[in-house]
Parts: structure tokens; C-alpha cells; sequence
């Protein structure tokens, strides 16, 4: 499959031959500018803005439809030149997206400038602050007062102005990678999150004035569109918040910008009337009376608890979850977006094969945006580890590094510890040779390298000085993307665990004689840090799987004509036994010390789901602490391996064991 071609940009009424040149797209940009104050944008009327509402609702119900070319098309045949206010910021909106999944650098830069230039509109449409209105914001935040004195679309103009300053934000960032871009567009940040709760605060104002004049509990001159769009902004904000590292977060609470992110899902789900009651499962707003910004609410709700799961526990419920997306299937069968969730909801439930039938499903109803088969071959990547079908999981980390961009570094990996597992000297060979671009192939987001990245650069250079060596790299890699938490019963105990078992077989000829084990840069006479290492691995993945096996993931839907291979309390038994061994082996690591620091985090999850919530807690906070626990760090430099992802995921564990949770 060929990758896909940008889609032509109609700037200043004319398609634009090669939107992702910045030059280029400036110029067109600037002209449009110019001519939209000049003369008020030729034939629009601007005090008809409003009415394009219907026109991006529209868009948007062919977007989830899966048709984004017709939502595209409709969006310029409408308003060519984009000086429409909607539908500058709904061709804006489509174009961030197209950016963001394909991750290049040229589609990014382009989705820039057509956001920077919605934003201009908007701001064309907001309404004019007198001198003194601002010289008291340089001092003070603007009033509800101020929001009243605005007409209806002013206020949908000063919501739009925070939507696209967000998405201008997001692109920034991500096109950059340094840190001060990340300064300067989290500075921008602080301004949209300025502006949706003044909005916020308005709409709670109006609304306790309606219900104090006896009219509803919702102010009849407030219209949906905006209130949807309100109630996205200030919810998303306040989940962005709270999902940002501790440090970080400190920071932007010194700004007086804290995120609540129960607060957070509930405001999200006002946009589209849900209950937290499950027996409740239709929402209290429906189709033909939402905010034309309702559908994104549900999205974001959907990513939270199906995408999000994976770091946090804290409001995570896949029951909730399942009920907005079965209602937006039975909108959208044909969404792929949808049907992303639909896959996703089955992984968590360790059903990886119905999870591989939604994905397949998503690539087959739309042939328009190619970088959306990547997400599906993604997933379909992890879903095949998860039944460990390595031969079909290299078929997709192949086809990912062939057309995706988003981590050249990660889908290189994958295709290399497959080709090892597999094994044979020409697999071998190739695998040698891919390992030998990882480190080459990182990026960095606002100054910092992904941490996934990191952590396999860190494994392909180890795999070159262990001459050519790492052990269960492929089952090692597949406990990072949670294949082995959503892999059913019988892979464990049938796939997974025979090869962890025959691993520590070969290293127990060498535990008497540790130097004798393996080679180091080709030189002859071992190395014993090899072994302790090789060893840890071996012994943790054994654990997580027998953990698997005592206690499948809460949200797991086992298949009820499965019998127990081995009795809960010897698995429990057995996988405690093995964990707290690779802490005892902490000192002894050489390289992979995260080992120990997840063998604290399993071993707690594990002790948690026990009912030993007192020594749980022990482990679980040992790893939020910070501190080292390899007793000796003489050979670590730096953090460990997925520190930051492993302390949030620590730190939700916590909050799960204080609220009785199952982990």
C-alpha cells in the first residue's frame, strides 16, 4: 500500500500544490489575513457565522462516518477561502488530526499554519476589549461580566480562539522538540485554560440565574453547540492536568492551574448527558439535540478509559466505557474511530482475537486516510503478541516500519526481537543488522526522548555488547505493551511460560560458574553480570505470568469452558516466590535494574490482590518513593528504564488499593 498523498489545501481560494511547505503556506496564509481585514472577507457576512454550524455538524457526522475525504470537500466547497469561523476551525480541527497520525514533519508544519490561521479568524470574531478592559487583565483575569457582554458569536469566537490556540499548542510541540518550544506553547496552554473556565464560570452563572427565575436548570439563551464545546474544553483540560508527571504538575500549580480529573469525566460526560448509574444505558442527550461538539466529548471519554488505562487505574471503568461506545456503534457502525474502541475495549478484556477482528473491521471501511491502518496495525501487533502468534506479529512491525512514522525506533525493534525469536542464522542476520539503527532512529518530544524509545535503544545496544545476544527479548517487549496481562489463559500457560521455563533451565547449567555464561564484546571468558541479568528476566517474566494465571486482569472476560492449569494458590505462590528473588538479585544486575523496580510494583499488585494490602502497600510505595532499591547503583547512570511510566502507573495503584479496587 502506497502512503497516503496530503489532500490539496484551499488557501486564499486556491488549492495550495504543496501544503506542508511552511513558505509556501505562510504566504497564502498572510494573503487571506490581509484580505479577510480589508474588506471583511469579501462576501461573508460575519454576523451570519453561526449559521455554518449546521454545515460543520455535518463534516463532522461524515468524519465519524469514516468519509474524511466528503467531510474535507464539504468544508471547501462551503467556504474556499476560509474565513468562515466554524468551518476555518473545522478544516483546522481535520488537518491537526491528519498531522498527528501521520507524525511527518511537513504535514505538521502545514496543519500549523492552517490552525494558526482559524485562529486568526476567530480572534477577527471575538469581540474588541476597551483600553481599560485591558489594563485590568494585565492585573486580573477577565469577568463573567465581560463574557455577558458578548453577543452569541463573540462567545462562540472566544471559544474557538481556546480551541485552536490548544490545537496550535499540541502541533507546536510535538513539531519542535525542544524544550523551549514546550515553554512557550505551554504558556499558550495556560491561556486556553484561562479562557474555558471564564466560560465555565459563565455557564454556571447563567444557569443559576435561570434556575433561580424558575426557567430550567440550564439558561434557555445558552445554545448547545457552545455548551458542548465548554464542557469539552474545561473537561479535557482538567484530565490533561491531572495526568502530567508530578513534577510538571507542581509547576502549573504554582499557576494556580490544578487538574481534577474525577471532575475532569465528569464534566466530559455532561456534554453528552451520561449517567454513572450502568443500568442506565442511554444517554440523557440525544442525537438530535447535542452540541455539535458532543461526539468528541464521547471520544475523549473512550480514550481515557480504553487508552489511558494503560498508565492509570484512578476513574478507569470499562463498564462505563462500554456502554458510550455501544451507543456511538450503533451511531457510527461504520466509524473507525469506533471501531478502534471496539478493539481496544476486547484487548482490555483479553479477548485479542475478537480485539484483531475490530481492527481489521476499521481498515476495511475506510480506504481514504492510509496513516489510519497504521493505528490498526499497531494494535494488531500487540494483539498477536498477546496470543503469541510471533510470525503474524512480525507481518505487522514490518508493514509499520515500511509506511509509519510515528516511532521508527519501536517498529525496527519489534521487527528485530521477533526475527530473533523466530530464530535461524538469516533472521538472525537481519535482526543484527536493525538492531544496529535503533539508537539512530529516537526522536524527541519537547526536548526529551520517548521513553519507550530509550528503554529498546538501551536493549539494542546491550544486544551488540553481549555479542549479539538478548534473552526473551520478544516475550520481554510484549510485557511493555501489556500483552501478557491481556493474553488469554492458555497462551500463558501454553506458550509463554514453557519458553520462560526452558530459558532458566539453560542459565541454571551456569549458576554454580556466573562468568562462565555468555561472551562480552566477542571476548572469550564470560560474564557474570550477563547472567544475573539474563536471570532476573527470566524469573520476573515467570512471575508475571503466574500472576496472570492466580489473578487474570479485573477487566479480563475469561472463556467460562477453561479449566485452571495450575490452582490459583500455587500460581500466586510461585510468582511471589520468583518476584521477591529478582529484588533479592537487585545488587547483582548490571544493566536492566527496572527489573527490580517492577518486580516491586508486581509483587505489590499481587500481594493487593491477596488481600495483603498492608505489605502491597509497602512495595507500591518503595517504587513511588524514588529511591534506589538495587541496594547497589555503582552501575546505573541515570534513571531506570520506563521510570516515568512506571511510577504513574505506581502512583494509580496506590489510589486503587485506598479505594478497595481490584488490581
Amino acid at each position: 500500500m502506497a502512503s497516503e498523498q496530503p489532500q490539496e489545501v484551499q488557501l486564499n481560494g486556491h488549492p495550495a500544490s504543496q501544503p506542508a511547505t511552511p513558505s509556501a503556506a505562510k504566504a497564502n496564509v498572510a494573503a487571506l489575513q490581509t484580505s479577510f481585514i480589508a474588506d471583511g472577507g469579501g462576501s461573508y457576512d460575519v454576523n451570519t457565522a453561526l449559521d455554518d454550524l449546521s454545515v460543520v455538524r455535518l463534516a463532522l457526522q461524515l468524519f465519524l462516518e469514516s468519509k474524511m475525504v466528503e467531510s474535507e470537500d464539504l468544508l471547501n466547497s462551503k467556504d474556499p477561502v476560509k474565513e468562515r469561523l466554524y468551518c476555518a476551525s473545522g478544516y483546522g480541527l481535520i488537518q491537526a488530526i491528519k498531522a498527528m497520525m501521520s507524525y511527518d514533519d511537513e504535514d505538521i508544519a502545514a496543519a500549523i499554519l492552517i490552525v494558526k490561521h482559524a485562529n486568526v479568524i476567530a480572534s477577527q470574531h471575538r469581540k474588541r476589549s476597551s483600553l481599560t478592559t485591558k489594563l485590568a487583565s494585565l492585573v486580573t483575569s477577565p469577568s463573567v461580566t465581560f463574557v455577558k457582554s458578548m453577543n452569541p458569536i463573540e462567545r462562540h469566537a472566544e471559544l474557538i480562539f481556546a480551541e485552536t490556540m490548544f490545537e496550535k499548542a499540541v502541533l507546536g510541540i510535538v513539531y519542535s522538540g525542544d524544550w523551549l518550544q514546550f515553554v512557550k506553547e505551554a504558556l499558550n496552554m495556560r491561556t486556553c485554560v484561562q479562557i474555558y473556565r471564564l466560560l465555565a464560570r459563565y455557564l454556571d452563572v447563567m444557569d443559576a440565574e435561570s434556575l433561580a427565575a424558575g426557567t430550567g436548570p440550564q439558561h434557555p439563551d445558552i445554545d448547545n453547540d457552545f455548551r458542548s464545546g465548554v464542557l469539552l474544553g474545561v473537561g479535557m483540560t482538567h484530565l490533561l492536568l491531572s495526568l502530567l508527571p508530578s513534577r510538571i504538575g507542581t509547576v502549573m500549580e504554582i499557576f494556580g492551574y490544578k487538574g481534577n480529573r474525577r471532575e475532569g469525566l465528569e464534566i466530559l460526560a455532561k456534554a453528552g448527558g451520561w449517567s454513572p448509574d450502568l443500568s442506565v444505558v442511554n444517554p440523557g442527550i440525544n442525537a438530535e439535540d447535542e452540541g455539535v461538539r458532543r461526539p468528541i466529548a464521547d471520544m475523549a471519554l473512550l480514550i481515557f478509559h480504553l487508552v489511558l488505562s494503560s498508565f492509570t487505574f484512578d476513574g478507569v471503568d470499562m463498564r462505563y466505557a462500554n456502554k458510550i461506545l455501544a451507543w456511538n456503534l450503533k451511531r457510527f457502525p461504520s466509524g473507525v474511530f469506533f471501531l478502534f474502541g471496539e478493539g481496544r475495549m476486547r484487548l482490555c478484556r483479553s479477548q485479542p482475537r475478537l480485539a484483531i477482528d475490530s481492527y481489521t473491521r476499521a481498515m476495511e471501511v475506510q480506504t481514504q486516510y492510509a496513516n489510519l491502518y497504521h493505528i490498526s496495525w499497531w494494535e494488531i501487533a500487540g494483539a498477536t503478541l498477546a496470543l503469541w502468534d510471533v510470525p503474524a506479529s512480525l507481518e505487522y512491525w514490518r508493514k509499520l516500519r515500511a509506511e509509519a512514522t510515528w516511532s521508527k525506533a519501536c517498529y525496527t525493534y519489534g521487527v528485530a526481537v521477533c526475527l530473533l525469536q523466530i530464530g535461524g542464522k538469516a533472521n538472525e542476520d537481519e535482526a543484527d543488522e536493525l538492531l544496529q539503527k535503533v539508537p539512530s532512529l529516537m526522536q524527541r518530544i519537547a526536548g526529551k526522548s520517548i521513553p519507550l524509545e530509550k528503554f529498546i535503544a538501551r536493549k539494542a545496544r546491550k544486544y551488540q555488547a553481549q555479542n549479539r545476544h538478548l534473552a526473551l527479548p520478544a516475550l520481554e517487549f510484549a510485557y511493555n505493551f501489556l500483552a501478557i496481562a491481556h493474553a488469554p489463559q492458555s497462551v500463558i500457560i501454553d506458550r509463554m511460560l514453557p519458553l520462560v521455563e526452558d530459558h532458566l533451565q539453560k542459565l541454571d547449567s551456569a549458576k554454580d560458574d556466573p562468568e562462565s555464561y555468555g561472551h562480552r564484546d566477542g571476548k572469550a571468558g564470560g560474564d557474570a553480570g550477563q547472567f544475573w541479568d539474563d536471570l532476573a528476566l527470566g524469573r520476573f517474566l515467570k512471575g508475571v505470568c503466574l500472576r496472570y494465571m492466580a489473578y487474570p486482569d479485573p477487566d479480563a472476560e475469561l472463556d467460562p469452558n477453561e479449566t485452571r492449569a495450575i490452582p490459583q494458590a500455587e500460581a500466586a505462590s510461585k510468582a511471589e516466590e520468583v518476584l521477591r528473588q529478582v529484588i533479592a538479585d537487585g545488587p547483582k544486575i548490571q544493566l536492566d535494574h527496572y527489573l527490580v523496580y517492577h518486580a516491586h510494583y508486581e509483587l505489590g499488585r499481587l500481594l493487593a490482590c491477596q488481600g495483603d494490602k498492608e505489605e502491597a502497600r509497602k512495595h507500591l510505595d518503595l517504587v513511588f518513593s524514588g529511591k534506589p532499591l538495587e541496594v547497589s547503583t555503582a552501575n546505573r547512570k541515570g534513571k531506570y528504564s520506563m521510570e516515568n511510566a512506571l511510577i504513574m502507573r505506581t502512583h494509580a495503584a496506590l489510589d486503587a488499593l485506598d479505594q478497595g479496587r481490584q488490581l
